[in-house]
């Protein structure tokens, strides 16, 4: 081997080994991060509780815990997203304008959120 195929070989193992690390890492981050804008608007309630959180993923976070409920967080969107057409059909068999918008509204919301849970990278 030579040099340059040693050298991929490591960037790709420590790029690699770098994302499933990251994962309860960016967890952690994130918290830390509420952390510091509690503080800085004195919400000693909230802090509280973060640290707590933060303890736990600590504690408890594994990359694999964290794909799971990604996934099942998916799941319960969609489920979501099944109920809101429903509900949009039946307002349109009402024929009620407001209901109607209401539930077209609703249903934009539930995909926008399904889209965001889909594009990160668990």
């Amino acid at each position: 081997m030579n040099y340059r195929t040693v050298f991929a070989l490591a960037l790709l193992t420590l790029t690699t080994t770098a994302q499933a690390m990251s994962l309860c890492s960016e967890k952690e981050q994130n918290i830390q991060r509420e952390i510091g804008y509690a503080e800085k608007h004195n919400n000693q309630s909230r802090i509280n509780g973060l640290k707590n959180a933060l303890k736990e993923v600590q504690k408890n976070c594994t990359d694999e815990k964290l794909k799971s409920s990604h996934q099942k967080a998916i799941a319960q969107k969609r489920q979501e997203i099944a109920e809101r057409k429903h509900d949009l059909a039946q307002a349109r068999k009402s024929g009620d304008p407001a209901k109607i918008a209401k539930r077209e509204q609703k249903l934009a919301e539930e995909e926008h959120e399904l889209k965001t849970l889909m594009a990160r990278d668990y």
